[in-house]
């Protein structure tokens, strides 16, 4: 069975021990689960970005644990800006 594991880190990639103390996860949506309920924890607490893990294996990573940049980096990329439907776009907007 695989394990999942988190990595603490500051900014500048040394690590750091955790705020709260992580389990070890059987299921990577459990470990993204936990990670989603503490990292304003485990930021207080000095890490900056973590990386996950499947045994030995990464997974993905670094990423931030700040509001700011994970923001930036989901407007940046067109993330979380799916289009409802009493929005339109500029285009629409020009036609009414």
């Amino acid at each position: 069975m695989s394990a999942w594991l988190w990595r603490f880190e500051k900014s500048d990639g040394t690590e750091v021990e955790p705020a709260v103390a992580p389990d070890e996860f059987t299921t990577q949506g459990d470990a993204e689960s936990w990670i989603g309920e503490y990292w304003k924890d485990l930021l207080a607490g000095g890490a900056d970005q973590v990386h996950l893990f499947e045994d030995t294996t990464k997974i993905y990573g670094p990423m931030s644990l700040h509001a700011e940049t994970a923001a930036d980096s989901e407007a940046d990329s067109g993330a979380g800006t799916e289009k409802t439907g009493t929005e339109k776009t500029g285009a629409e907007t020009a036609e009414a």
